[in-house]
């Protein structure tokens, strides 16, 4: 077993405190922290608000490419797939169609649910 690093304070006269950190008077007022931290406050608010609806519009974006593309001529008839045909058998399937498509609409359900269930924080 390893010692407290951080030993109880003693209480009494003889014991040394720490001193709190002391300021330079003069180079940021009271008024101006309060300024700045809302400001701060107030670019953290609207970085959190343009993070999430990028979130939204990716989500969304994604997922209406992923339900409408697996059925399209483009799916299986492209250049990357021309070297592997049991790749494209594969990806050419109801089943893997459907598999994407039904990841597409749960992609479109989680960025609306983020976007519906948004709050600020205060």
């Amino acid at each position: 077993m390893t010692a407290d690093p951080n030993p109880p304070v003693e209480s009494g006269p003889a014991s040394v405190r720490p001193e709190a950190p002391q300021t330079i008077t003069g180079l940021l007022e009271p008024k101006a922290l309060d300024a700045e931290a809302a400001a701060h406050t107030g670019l953290q608010l609207w970085l959190h608000r343009s993070s999430v609806f990028l979130f939204v519009l990716i989500s969304a974006v994604a997922g209406v490419l992923l339900v409408i593309l697996p059925w399209t001529p483009e799916w299986t008839d492209n250049y990357l797939l021309l070297s592997y045909p049991w790749l494209r058998t594969l990806i050419s399937t109801g089943f893997f169609r459907g598999l994407c498509s039904g990841l597409g609409l749960l992609d479109i359900w989680i960025g609306f649910w983020e976007a519906l269930h948004y709050h600020d924080r205060q």
